[in-house]
């Protein structure tokens, strides 16, 4: 070596004699004539300057030469480039530095690993889209992200082994974990699904607020989710129960889990919980510090684990080799110390001191469930994403005289028992949602037609007059009143909203067309559209690529007579038809018309 190094420092540039050029020249020893040198003409200057060039590019390949060399390897560089979940970014990239400096041939030369991070969300949306970018190995946070993609996508590569495993744990502040152990006992999904369940008004949700991670963005959002519908169906529950508990979350969910820990220290009048994962926690706690750290909190049926599966996207072979050497590193003590020190813990779920038995952590890894296969994580991903699409309802209030008798037992007549169960029913839809309200009966206007256009749809939370839209539906519900003289004008009323709401259909939100009525049918003196016509209507008018659903609510002793053209009505447009016997039914009845998104439009 020293020799070669004399051979390039002679005064002549590259001078005769053999170069240790193999590793650069195919194992070919090479030789060049030594030129004399000009002493004048135009080249006088160009000569040194070409040897410089040439010493400087000579000095750098054999400095990387001897590096290598130095770190145990070899040959050219082989560029690994990972993407990791922000999470476990900091732990890869100290185990990817010790792996460098330690050098590792691969067998097609030098591996060289860099460590970028990336949202697991933004980059399976890229995937999604053929798009993987510079990336050669993604290390996402779970496999949940692999498997709903590879649902539509089987090309894509599946998900290797696990390098760290966190388990998704329920989150809470020290303070108020004795009130929520009195309200549902210990931690548990049955008693996150029963706290979060809106049709449940006397449950635990009284006093407990649940916060969920966004599914859509957070896989240990999802993977919550997963766990409770697993377990509530294991324990019996119905399919409306876990309807009625996800459209409750949807209202409290938070993208940003650092964002979600640190609300738990707020005061309220509900005591808060939350979801994250275990590593969060000690995240949230030993970097943030908080003034009210957070407890995780262990479901009492197990729970689901983020695994952290290796996922090679490159197909150079050289490159797949780096990968997997950089694989098997995280095996090494060193590896697993890393992870430990950081709040992670091993595949085989055991932690270090970071999870050791303090603040609420338990060093014994919790019991694991099953993970659940491809199709059921990409069917909660799209029930997800329907039951958050927005809402676009036009009620139709009866206001008909037999609005006017009395309710038995009840001290109010039939139209303030459906004022209540309107004013009900809104109270589960979030202000982003367009509500309008028509009231129906006959002649209603100057002009003979059997409706009032009373709130036009649009935003709860627009101002309609300086009121907030809420704030005007609630004042018309309180103030209407039946016109004892009116006969039912349902269908022409019908044929008008429904028509309405088939033109101004937007395709991303639930378009419902909602009847509330005792039930009386359609008696209009005046002709109007028949049964039969407003059937053949519906069922013309219908289309399942942009549906337009109704929902009916009638509360009454003459709701049984038309339950069979009621049940047409609703089965002409994919819709539903009630018949409520008590005011607390209402929200059952408008959480089966939500669960109803998770299939349309092939109820």
């Amino acid at each position: 070596m020293t020799r070669w190094l004399q051979d390039i420092e002679t005064e002549e540039g590259i001078v005769g004699g053999r170069h240790r050029t193999d590793e650069l020249d195919d194992g070919y020893a090479s030789y060049q004539e030594t030129p004399r040198r000009r002493r004048n003409g135009p080249g006088t200057v160009l000569v040194p300057l070409a040897g410089s060039v040439a010493l400087a590019v000579l000095l750098g390949v054999a400095a990387f030469v001897i590096i290598n060399r130095d770190r145990g390897c070899a040959g050219d560089e082989v560029s690994l480039r990972v993407t990791a979940s922000p999470d476990i970014q900091p732990a890869v990239s100290q185990i990817a530095d010790r792996f460098n400096k330690a050098g590792h041939d691969t067998g097609g030369g030098c591996a060289t690993v860099t460590v970028t991070k990336g949202a697991p969300a933004t980059v399976a949306s890229g995937l999604a889209a053929g798009k993987a970018g510079a990336m050669d190995v993604w290390i996402p946070d779970s496999t949940l992200w692999v498997a709903n993609l590879r649902v539509k996508h089987p090309e894509l590569p599946a998900p290797g082994a696990s390098v760290a495993q966190s388990p998704i744990v329920m989150a809470a502040s020290g303070s108020v974990i004795p009130n929520l152990r009195k309200s549902f006992g210990a931690a548990s999904w049955d008693g996150m699904i029963n706290a979060a369940n809106v049709a449940n008004v006397e449950g635990p949700g009284r006093k407990v607020r649940v916060l969920a991670l966004d599914p859509s963005f957070n896989a240990a959002g999802l993977g919550a989710l997963l766990a409770a519908a697993g377990t509530a169906t294991a324990s019996g529950a119905g399919q409306e129960q876990l309807v009625g508990a996800l459209k409750a979350l949807s209202g409290s969910t938070v993208r940003d889990q650092d964002a979600l820990l640190s609300s738990l220290g707020v005061k309220g009048s509900r005591a808060p919980l939350g979801i994250a994962s275990e590593q969060g926690v000690w995240a949230f706690n030993t970097v943030k510090k908080p003034e009210v750290p957070a407890v995780p909190l262990y479901p009492a049926e197990g729970t689901l684990n983020l695994d952290y599966p290796v996922v090679v996207t490159a197909e150079d072979a050289a490159v797949r080799k780096a990968a997997e050497a950089f694989q098997r590193e995280f095996a090494t003590d060193a590896a697993r110390k890393t992870l430990h020190d950081q709040g992670f813990r091993t595949p085989d779920g055991k932690g270090g001191k970071a999870v050791a038995d303090s603040g609420g952590f338990q060093a014994k890894a919790p019991r694991a469930l099953k993970t659940p296969d491809a199709k059921t994580v990409a069917g909660m991903a799209q029930s997800w994403s329907r039951l958050n699409l927005g809402t676009r309802l036009l009620a139709l209030l009866d206001v008909s005289g037999t609005m006017a008798l009395p309710v038995p037992g009840t001290g109010s007549d039939r139209m303030r028992v459906i004022s209540r169960i309107a004013t009900e029913g809104m109270r589960l839809f979030p202000a982003k949602s367009e509500i309008g309200v028509w009231e129906y009966s006959t002649h209603l206007t100057a002009d003979g037609t059997d409706f009032r256009k009373t709130v036009p749809v649009g935003p709860l939370a627009e101002s309609v007059g300086g009121v907030l839209r809420k704030d005007l539906l609630a004042q018309k519900f309180s103030a209407i009143r039946a016109k004892p003289t009116g006969d039912t004008g349902l269908n022409d009323t019908l044929k008008a909203a429904y028509g309405q709401m088939t033109k101004e259909y937007q395709g991303d939100k639930i378009n419902t067309v909602l009847v509330l009525t005792d039930g009386a049918g359609n008696d209009d003196p005046d002709g109007g559209v028949s049964d039969a016509e407003i059937l053949r209507y519906l069922k013309k008018t219908y289309n399942p690529e942009k549906p337009v659903s109704i929902l009916l609510i009638a509360f009454g002793p003459e709701a049984v007579k038309g339950r069979k053209q009621m049940d047409a009505l609703a089965k002409a447009t994919g819709g539903e038809a009630f018949i409520a016997t008590d005011i607390l039914q209402v929200r059952k009845f408008f959480l089966k018309g939500m669960e109803r998104r998770l299939c349309t439009p092939n109820c």
